[in-house]
């Protein structure tokens, strides 16, 4: 079932009090290889990257943090 207009618009104005977004660039054709893995691991794309961050987060901090 579709979103409601109504439900599109509360999760927008939800999504810019509650998060953040960091964009970064990967070269031409990267992001369907990144997608790919993601897929095979049973995640989003940024799901994934946010696993990714926070495993290498740790390794060199130590600090385990929530993205």
């Amino acid at each position: 079932m579709p979103l409601s207009e109504a439900r599109k618009r509360a999760n927008a104005k939800y999504n810019a009090k509650a998060y953040e977004q960091v964009p970064f660039r990967v070269k031409k054709g990267q992001k369907k290889v990144l997608q790919a893995i993601a897929e095979q691991q049973g995640d989003s794309l940024n799901g994934y990257t946010k696993k990714a961050l926070q495993a290498k987060i740790l390794t060199d901090t130590g600090e385990k943090i929530e993205l």
